[in-house]
């Protein structure tokens, strides 16, 4: 049914009001939120209506992800509890846990921590314990409390680096691990048949009365550090290191966390950037509060940095659970270090941490790494030479998450994962990215490094010389038009004009294999199928060059971008890093003015 101009002013409004159709159910329960629908209508803005009200949030990417507003595309207290009235329907019998961070929307009232509660109480009202956070959290705390409590499920309201107007709602499961098909398909499927809130999903005050509800703050602190301590190997060192360090949270609930860790680690308490230390959900000194995005969200972590000498900047995401870390060059420049450089160098660092506590030889073969499909493949190098397990997954810490799970199962030890959107598992304790024990792992790591009068640069050269030189480069377009999206990939697929038939070069470079982990076919494989789980949901093709080179183009499941990432890899002892690095400029600029024609000039480049 289409409606036009005040007509579906007045029926989008009366629906609000209470009244029901085919099932939907709109009930004014948070009046900010029926305010902001009723100045829309009395501005009549049609089309802020439409997107509020003509399609529902996707469940996908292990949750939720949108703007906090009215409606069923946004976050707000209808949406939450019709999406955890169905977790609960899903689950098995056991308790669950909540953390929230610090955002929060005034206009529409919305709050992570009011999403929590509300949440909270869906569960209460059918007898489900819950272990709700008192105080904000760092999002690696639920997935380890699931496991430290041994609850049935995990639920982190979140945006994690979101612009300010997002939120999100992140579920784990019993395994510690963010949930996969079929249960996030399931949950899916299911809101849209069980619309109507229970009467007392919407009881947060009695909620909090009840004797069902515990909060875990100050045992899951203490325990989480505890556990984490298990990966600090050289106390003496970080007693007496002399090396200063920044850290900033970027208003995000990191610094009480990475200050406890480093206590923890026997570290030096990083210097804080005061600007940015306390939560704020306004973000107000960054335009993006992502450190993916490198220098512009760490102009103040420099500056600090500067006045008190310090050498390294260590950055987590507003929930913690990323790191970016950047150092200052003999130059006086500070180069930021990227996912890719970064995965190299704890990558190396837990694996040599092992080897000095196993000297058993042959333990090494139950050792494994794990890296995303899309994040640079060092860690092969690295295994190649020293005897672990390789593997990489489909994009995304819940396929890390859940293939370290079987893997523990089965009685072998996860030293690492990590994908290049600068998320690093440290800790089998929590099976998902963890900024916090990443921030003191690297900590320790830059503290020993400084004990050989070397640093994080020189290091990462190091490495590069002895597995072989890894060169990546990455990107992005934004695009908020999914017929566009459709079109570029879709004419990828058909190149010659048939199905399947993907390109056999880009300009000057000749391609020797396709994988499509969106239709399932790999020119790899003998029947053509692919062997990593395929979705149609999201698109994902990947490029394999004659050259050794690598690029994969791929949709975000949280941003409305198409990403690209490239690399370039050469064996041990080739060190001709201008050559290797310019040949992968020139396969780049191939792949954007090939692959990403005609539809570019609908695209919107990476901010600068």
């Amino acid at each position: 049914m289409v409606l036009k101009g005040h007509r579906m002013l007045l029926i989008i409004l009366d629906l609000f009001l209470c009244k029901t159709t085919r099932g939907h159910v709109f009930l004014p329960q948070n009046p900010k939120t029926v305010s902001m629908v009723q100045e829309l209508v009395k501005e009549g803005a049609v089309e802020a209506l439409k997107k509020c009200f003509s399609s529902r949030m996707e469940f996908g990417t292990a949750g939720l992800r949108a703007a906090m507003g009215p409606g069923t595309s946004c976050m707000n207290d209808l949406t939450i509890i019709q999406t955890t009235q169905v977790v609960l329907i899903t689950l098995r019998s056991g308790g669950v846990v909540i953390g929230y961070d610090a955002r929060a929307h005034p206009p529409s009232g919305g709050s992570s921590k009011r999403f929590a509660s509300l949440a909270a109480a869906v569960f209460i009202s059918r007898g489900v314990p819950v272990h709700l956070f008192s105080d904000i959290t760092p999002t690696p705390f639920v997935p380890f409390t699931v496991l430290h409590l041994g609850l049935c499920a995990g639920i982190m309201v979140t945006a994690s680096h979101n612009p300010k107007q997002d939120n999100g709602y992140k579920v784990y499961w019993e395994n510690g691990a963010q949930i996969v098909s079929p249960h996030d398909k399931g949950i899916s499927q299911s809101i849209e048949e069980n619309l109507e809130p229970w009467p007392e999903s919407w009881s947060t005050e009695e909620a909090l009365k009840s004797p069902l509800l515990k909060d875990p703050y100050q045992d899951i602190h203490t325990q989480y550090f505890k556990a984490i301590q298990k990966h600090c190997h050289h106390r003496d060192i970080n007693k007496s290191s002399k090396v200063k360090i920044v850290h900033t949270s970027v208003h995000g609930v990191g610094h009480t966390f990475v200050q406890s860790a480093f206590k923890a680690f026997d570290l030096h308490p990083p210097y804080a950037v005061e600007e940015q230390k306390d939560p704020d959900p306004e973000f107000p000194t960054v335009k993006y509060p992502n450190p993916e995005e490198g220098e512009g969200v760490l102009t103040l972590s420099f500056a600090l940095a500067e006045r008190e000498g310090a050498t390294v900047v260590l950055a987590n995401d507003p929930d913690a659970d990323r790191l970016a870390v950047a150092e200052k060059q003999e130059s006086g420049q500070w180069r930021v270090f990227s996912g890719n450089e970064l995965g190299a160098l704890l990558g190396w660092w837990m694996f040599r941490c092992w080897e000095k506590l196993n000297s058993d030889a042959a333990a090494v073969k139950n050792v494994y790494m794990l890296s995303s499909t899309v994040s640079s493949k060092i860690l092969r190098g690295i295994a190649l030479k020293e005897g672990f397990h390789f593997e990489e997954t489909l994009t995304g810490f819940k396929w890390m998450g859940n293939r370290a799970r079987d893997l523990l199962d089965q009685g072998k030890t996860v030293l690492f994962a990590f994908e290049e959107a600068i998320g690093y598992m440290c800790s089998s304790s929590v099976l998902d990215k963890d900024g916090v024990s990443a921030a003191a792992i690297a900590g320790e790591m830059i503290s020993y490094l400084a004990t050989k009068s070397s640093s994080l640069s020189q290091q990462l050269t190091a490495i590069y010389e002895e597995y072989g030189y890894h060169i990546s480069k990455n990107s992005y377009f934004i695009c908020h038009d999914q017929d566009v999206i459709h079109s570029l990939f879709d004419r990828l697929r058909n190149y010659s004009g048939q199905k399947d038939s993907y390109p056999t070069e880009c300009g000057r470079f000749s391609i020797s294999a396709v994988r499509d982990l969106t239709t399932g076919y790999d020119s790899n494989q003998p029947s053509n199928k692919a062997v990593l789980p395929t979705s149609r949901s999201s698109q994902m093709i990947t490029f394999t060059f004659s050259n050794g080179g690598v690029a994969t183009m791929r949709t975000s499941g949280t941003e409305p971008k198409i990403k690209y990432y490239t690399e370039l890899c050469a064996a041990p002892g080739n060190s001709n890093v201008t050559h290797l690095k310019k040949e992968l400029d020139d396969l780049v600029d191939a792949i954007v003015d090939n692959f990403f024609e005609p539809e570019k000039n609908k695209l919107q480049p990476k901010p600068e």
